[in-house]
């Protein structure tokens, strides 16, 4: 298993860092981290669309959840009938949001590898890591931008991040379900609730987490909460209506 996550992901992975540092970054890591995780982003975009869209239909759906479940509180069976249908009407997969986030947990704990080794170690680059038409540059020099050291821990990035990652959930759970259950009206302000400390406690999480780690690590965290965001915008705008349908 370990050799197989180091030849189809970590060894990948690493020689694309190393092959951006050399070529399109002209030597800096800081924008090596940004080019690689634009590329990371954009081979794992129809799995991070398919599932923000179904974290976006659950969350539309949990008023009408939480109605179903005051209404048969004292059944079980029926209430995971009364669920199932409701899912059916919507066509929600209450599943559909977990797979694509498998799928690209391999990818975080490769990356999450290749940069402790090309930052926090400062050691040279193993050519046996290397394939034959990536050119080792010897050591990668962690200063990215002429002045931020990306081998070490970064406030001011873990700060960033995490104001990211706050906007993020804010966007995400932004949009109200409509009303339509009278008993869903209560539930829908304990679900708002939830989300509200939800978007304060997981930046936090990002920030503590941010700090932990080389500033490398927090970069990418950065720039893909951003990609994220972009993602969001693109994907939940209000469509025009055509003339025909006005």
């Amino acid at each position: 298993m370990v050799s197989l996550f180091n030849t189809f992901l970590y060894q990948p992975l690493f020689n694309a860092l190393v092959f951006i540092y050399n070529t399109i970054a002209f030597s800096d890591i800081g924008l090596a981290i940004i080019f690689l995780t634009i590329l990371i982003r954009l081979l794992l975009l129809p799995f991070s669309i398919k599932m923000t869209h179904s974290q976006k239909m659950l969350q539309n759906l949990q008023p009408k959840i939480e109605a179903l479940k005051i209404q048969h509180k004292d059944d079980k069976e029926a209430l995971s009938k009364e669920m199932m249908k409701l899912y059916r009407e919507e066509h929600v997969n209450p599943f559909s949001s977990c797979l694509p986030l498998l799928i690209q947990l391999p990818f975080f704990f490769a990356i999450y590898q290749v940069f402790i080794d090309g930052l926090k170690k400062y050691q040279e680059v193993s050519e046996s890591l290397l394939y034959s038409f990536v050119q080792n540059p010897g050591t990668i020099e962690p200063i990215a931008f002429g002045f931020l050291n990306l081998g070490e821990r970064n406030i001011p990035l873990a700060l960033a991040a995490g104001a990211a990652q706050y906007f993020q959930m804010k966007m995400l759970s932004q949009k109200k379900s409509p009303k339509n259950v009278e008993t869903g009206a209560k539930d829908e302000d304990t679900l708002a609730a939830m989300n509200r400390n939800m978007q304060y406690t997981m930046p936090i999480v990002t920030v503590v987490i941010g700090i932990s780690f080389p500033g490398g690590l927090t970069l990418y965290w950065l720039i893909t909460t951003i990609f994220s965001i972009l993602q969001q915008w693109i994907q939940f705008r209000p469509k025009e209506e055509s003339p025909s349908q006005q």
